[in-house]
């Protein structure tokens, strides 16, 4: 099945990086909305996060003819946005709290009000995170890393990212209870 997902992408990929412009829009429009979300978990502003996605796509774009075909591509896509995530969360270290919507633009337009609203309760709350603690509950809860790769990838100890992911947790239900 893996394989089978994966080939319908070679020839959008092929045209891509010949610079068929069509087949990069293509591809954007494929990946954008899911790949915005990922971003959005990592930073504290939609700003921040379309920010990460547009350095991403570029990535994605100048190394498309790295990829070989070879495992997943969504996974493969996924990793270079988790990626340039972590390299701008380490770049950037502001404390801007969320205050607009998240944009509409990327959201799945098949989503209910209420939602969207829960969405928009668990980005605040992942939000009021530290960052240490909001990257390491992402990249584990989230992302499904395991406490020795986040390690790696954050250089950090692995009892670190335990240690930084618990304490995100407990941050987490006291701040649900609060709100229940």
């Amino acid at each position: 099945m893996e394989n089978t997902y994966t080939l319908q992408y070679l020839h959008l990929i092929t045209d891509c990086i010949s610079g068929d412009r069509k087949s990069q829009k293509e591809l954007y429009d494929l990946f954008a909305p899911k790949m915005f979300a990922i971003c959005l978990r990592f930073t504290k502003s939609a700003e921040d996060a379309e920010d990460i996605l547009q350095e991403s796509f570029i990535k994605l774009f100048n190394n498309l003819h790295k990829y070989r075909g070879e495992g997943n591509f969504g996974g493969w896509v996924r990793r270079i946005f988790v990626n340039t995530c972590i390299e701008y969360t380490r770049r950037k270290k502001n404390d801007v709290p969320i205050t607009e919507a998240i944009e509409v633009n990327f959201r799945d337009r098949q989503k209910s009000a209420l939602e969207r609203l829960y969405e928009q309760d668990v980005h605040k709350v992942l939000n009021d995170l530290s960052d240490g603690y909001r990257t390491v509950f992402s990249l584990y809860a989230i992302e499904g890393y395991t406490h020795k790769e986040i390690a790696d990838i954050l250089g950090i100890s692995e009892n670190t990212s335990k240690s930084q992911y618990c304490r995100a947790k407990a941050t987490l239900r006291k701040q649900f209870n609060r709100a229940a």
